[in-house]
């Protein structure tokens, strides 16, 4: 079951980049030099493990041990690999030795050779990342080989082998982020659930396959929540903590950050009254975040220059870390103490209306791409997000610049079905919209997960102009 998941992600969640491995497999002798990224490390090896099977592969997994230690077992699966028993009993004390044997090895076919959790590496021996690139360019380089370096923690791995001052920067073949699986490919996991339990497993596992895994284990979102997370021993209870204090040192300081973020201070002002901490000092910690793929800034769609626009708000990128600290963080105490049943109240009481209701709109907008893409409107937009100003909010927002055609949506995760009232509401909010406000042709489309009223339906028979998608 693990490994038809894994297969399913590895096939389409994360843009066949299996083909893309084969591809650079193939190019004859050519040498490939390849970096893959994954934010959890779990499912790159086991995807990296099915992309190697019956191939001749050597896998290394770097561990947090000293450099003398991963060279050592480095040693004896170079030895396992090229069946030498004279290198296995070989005290070896330079990388370069290890990897020139391995090139001086006769092989029926290409080798590849895996060194997953690179990051280790480096951090047990800051000079590690030039090491290897002398091993790359005195050795590998111009040989028929294929190098994937791989590794978990984002952060460490980028300033290893992408920044500009690595000794790795600009000598890669092709380089792969492994994404979190899009919610499209849910209903491969859990082919019992209906869209609305999907989406609910989908709010709190945000893709992540293991976290899918151990949530595909339960009858339903609660009980998933009681075992894997309000649960002390449970695998996701101090996930957060884990994450963050390998990636930042600070933790105490992005825990701040995030926990005012999931209370809703979204603007940079609000943060920094509620930490009582100036917004010029708060400025790398938020970069670092977003960096980490934990928050991203919007911008109403229509501004012009997002970088520099002064209505950008914060949000909690990442599903888990947003339900984790909207609810589980300011509530530990209560866990701890032995009374998790009044946390689970609190979720049940809450959890549609201040979660699920929210990543509903992400799911909805996964919906627009797909509808962009099969030519739902005679023109297709090339910027979707939502729009906001001092009085008016609008759940999802798409642009054609060049044909001036707006789109303008609502997102609802109700259990009655929506009516007109809902649509005449959104029209209303048209003339707020400021962006090219003459000769713009609207469009709207409505997003309900309990459908919509006969009256309404009717109404979006005879417009041309309204979309209604119950999703």
């Amino acid at each position: 079951v693990r490994l038809l998941k894994s297969m399913i992600y590895f096939r389409e969640g994360n843009e066949n980049w299996k083909e893309r491995l084969e591809e650079a497999l193939e190019m004859g002798k050519k040498p490939g030099f390849i970096r893959v990224f994954a934010d959890e490390g779990e499912a790159a090896y086991e995807l990296i493990s099915e992309f190697i099977k019956n191939k001749n592969a050597l896998f290394f997994l770097a561990s947090e041990e000293s450099e003398s230690q991963n060279r050592i077992t480095f040693k004896e699966k170079v030895a396992e690999f090229i069946h030498s028993d004279l290198l296995k009993n070989a005290d070896i004390k330079n990388w370069d030795i290890l990897f020139r044997t391995i090139m001086e090895t006769s092989f029926d076919s290409k080798p590849v050779i895996v060194l997953d959790e690179f990051q280790y590496l480096g951090k047990s021996n800051p000079a590690f990342p030039s090491i290897f690139q002398r091993i790359w360019e005195e050795i590998l380089k111009d040989k028929s080989v294929m190098v994937i370096l791989c590794g978990s923690l984002i952060s460490m791995m980028e300033s290893q082998t992408l920044a500009y001052s690595s000794p790795l920067y600009g000598r890669r073949t092709a380089q792969i982020r492994l994404k979190q699986i899009p919610f499209r490919y849910y209903h491969e996991f859990f082919p019992d659930k209906n869209r609305r339990e999907l989406i609910e497993l989908y709010a709190i596992t945000g893709g992540v396959p293991k976290y899918i895994e151990l949530f595909s284990e339960n009858s339903n979102i609660y009980s998933a929540i009681q075992k894997c997370i309000l649960n002390q021993s449970g695998y996701l209870y101090d996930e957060p903590h884990f994450l963050l204090q390998q990636e930042v040192s600070e933790v105490g300081s992005y825990f701040s950050i995030i926990k005012a973020i999931a209370a809703g201070n979204s603007k940079l002002a609000a943060i920094s009254s509620v930490l009582e901490i100036k917004a010029t000092s708060l400025t790398k910690y938020l970069k670092t975040l977003i960096d980490l793929d934990i928050l991203e800034r919007e911008v109403p769609i229509t501004e012009e220059n997002p970088e520099r626009s002064k209505k950008g708000l914060y949000k909690i990128k990442d599903n888990y870390l947003r339900f984790w600290f909207a609810f589980i963080y300011p509530n530990m105490s209560f866990i701890e103490s032995g009374h998790s049943t009044v946390v689970m109240n609190k979720i049940k009481k809450s959890l549609i209306r201040s979660h699920i209701a929210f990543i509903y709109e992400d799911v909805c907008k996964e919906q627009m791409w797909e509808l962009n893409a099969s030519d739902t409107w005679p023109f297709n937009f090339t910027k979707l997000g939502r729009y906001w100003d001092s009085k008016t909010e609008i759940d999802i927002a798409a642009l054609d610049p060049e044909g001036k055609n707006l789109i303008l949506g609502e997102c609802k995760y109700w259990q009655e079905p929506v009516d007109v009232d809902v649509f005449r509401d959104l029209e209303a909010k048209t003339t707020s919209v400021s962006w090219e406000r003459n000769n713009r042709k609207v469009w709207y489309v409505l997003f309900s997960i309990s459908g919509f009223t006969d009256e309404l339906k009717a109404m979006a028979s005879s417009r041309k102009d309204l979309l209604l998608c119950n999703c």
